[in-house]
């Protein structure tokens, strides 16, 4: 089981491995070790090294967990030696991430409950067959692959799964809740389920999921957590009240989260997807709501490329909208080294959306 840690406890461990190792030494497979430790007091209790500057002499060089690094090549996508857990991971999103850090070196946990949720969601059910086509895809790039059936909302359920991943892989370093589901509804027109069941699975099953797996990257003095939003929740949505409560809620969670991991050089970030093709998408509720946002009405049945076509002829970038492989390349960027001091932060992948918003 993982032994409950505090500050100073991770502050004086990286302290004390600091002086048994390079700055720079690399893990197994080419990781890069990181050690914990806050931007001011702690870089001087970890004792830096010192570096010359032309007018201000020397100054404090920052530890390795907070800090890029030199300048290499690929230094951005390298994700070779790492471990990922990728929440939601049977398709869409979750299994875009999951394949492409595979591509980029990395042996990847697929997680998902692969069966049904709430009959508040609007997609059909991910199912065990998605969960082992996404194993399929990893191993297809030459890398390790476990897939673990978990539900989110169950954090117990979550913990065994980390211990599971402890086990069968030794760490973890990065972490991807991406898990969601998805319902139409007028608010005033809701039922209790109709408003709880999207706040237990998008918010409360994310605050779980970080709860259940980030204390295995403290006790290794570093990793990356990535939480998926949605433009959603950045705006309103009509019919859409309750999802994008969660969405915008996973932002407030993602900002929390990153000052509090922050010591022990973890960092928290958030992707904002817009509009992707994924299942949440590509159904009738869904495909309404996008002919009624375009032309304020909905006639007839909607087909999907005919949402498609009326969307793209509105947004910035002219397409309809975002594939799951357009989302996936920024997530290898912010579990990579070169995202050192980047942390509590919003990327937004949406196809030009983001030069609509203030």
């Amino acid at each position: 089981m993982t032994r409950k840690l505090d500050q100073k406890t991770c502050l004086a461990e990286a302290q004390e491995a600091d002086h048994v190792r390079p700055r720079r030494s690399l893990l197994m497979g080419g990781a890069a070790l990181m050690t914990a430790g806050t931007i001011g007091s702690a870089a001087a209790a970890i004792g830096p090294k010192r570096v010359v500057t032309a007018t201000l002499g020397s100054v404090p060089e920052s530890p390795p967990a907070f800090s890029a690094g030199p300048i290499k090549a690929g230094r951005g996508s390298q994700l070779a030696g790492r471990v990922a857990v990728v929440t939601g991971a049977a398709r869409g999103i979750g299994r875009a991430i999951a394949v492409e850090y595979a591509a980029n070196g990395a042996d990847v946990v697929a997680l998902d409950i692969a069966g049904p949720i709430s009959p508040v969601a609007d997609a059909v059910p991910a199912s065990s067959a998605e969960l082992d086509e996404t194993v399929r895809q990893i191993r297809a790039f030459g890398r390790n692959a476990l897939a673990v059936k978990a539900d989110i909302r169950q954090i117990e359920g979550l913990r065994a799964a980390a211990e599971q991943i402890i086990a069968h892989f030794g760490k973890i370093d990065i972490l991807v809740a991406n898990a969601a589901i998805q319902g139409w509804k007028p608010l005033l027109e809701m039922n209790e389920a109709d408003w709880d069941d999207q706040i237990e699975n998008n918010l409360n099953g994310t605050s779980r999921t970080l709860r259940a797996f980030v204390p295995h990257m403290i006790t290794r003095h570093g990793g990356k957590v990535l939480i998926v939003s949605s433009m959603q929740g950045r705006h309103g949505t009509k019919n859409g009240a309750s999802y994008s409560a969660s969405k915008w809620g996973l932002i407030g969670l993602m900002k929390s989260a990153a000052m509090e991991f922050a010591p022990y050089g973890v960092t928290v970030n958030a992707i904002i997807p817009g509009l992707v093709g994924t299942a949440l998408t590509l159904n009738p509720q869904r495909l309404a709501a996008v002919e009624q946002q375009t032309h304020h009405e909905v006639k007839g049945g909607v087909t999907a490329a005919q949402a498609w076509q009326d969307r793209a002829r509105s947004e910035v970038q002219p397409i309809g909208w975002l594939q799951p492989e357009d989302v996936s390349p920024i997530a290898v960027f912010l579990a990579s080294d070169a995202s050192a001091l980047t942390t509590g932060a919003e990327f937004e992948v949406n196809g030009g959306d983001s030069a609509l918003m203030a």
